[in-house]
């Protein structure tokens, strides 16, 4: 644990360093479901926390000036505060997209939808798109799975497209 708690310290000495380091934001309180700005951001909003850290939020909500070391060990910052939210994701795809990295914009995409998905289920189906462990109907159920219940459409169409590729390349269960 020890680890664990050197390097939440180091990560909250530096993102304390950065908030204050930066020119005043605004302390207007925002609704987490969406912080997505109204015009669409381009490369000179990189990087985004430095030019826009009224938009920077934690996965649960809160202002990356909160997330202190004081604030961890008092218990009012958690792990769940520490994880990225799916609009920032978002926002940093549309920077990479205006620079001309549409791929690096997909990644984001598909990452935003994946926070939805709970850790171990996550895990779950990153181990079924290993080599010769799923059959395709069960690569299939997972793309029903993401697209019905997690509004995933990326990650759905991703493993819909492994099944496939899988298919084609003999890499599903009982092919080897």
């Amino acid at each position: 644990m020890s680890e664990i708690d050197d390097l939440v310290a180091k990560v909250a000495s530096q993102l304390g360093a950065q908030v204050n380091q930066s020119s005043s934001s605004s302390n207007t309180d925002t609704d987490n479901t969406s912080s997505l700005p109204s015009k669409e951001l381009d490369a000179s909003d990189y990087p985004l926390f430095k030019k826009h850290p009224d938009l920077v939020k934690s996965a649960s909500g809160e202002d990356l000036k909160d997330i202190t070391f004081d604030n961890v060990l008092n218990n009012k910052i958690g792990p769940k505060d520490l994880r990225i939210a799916p609009d920032t994701l978002r926002m940093q795809g549309q920077i990479a997209k205006s620079a001309g990295r549409a791929a690096i914009q997909r990644n984001m995409q598909r990452a935003a939808e994946l926070t939805k998905i709970p850790d171990a289920r996550l895990l779950e189906m990153y181990g079924a798109l290993r080599p010769y462990r799923s059959t395709k109907q069960e690569l299939l159920d997972i793309a029903d799975e993401l697209l019905n219940k997690y509004n995933a459409k990326v990650c759905s169409n991703w493993f819909k497209e492994a099944a496939d590729n899988y298919e084609t390349r003999k890499k599903l269960k009982g092919d080897n």
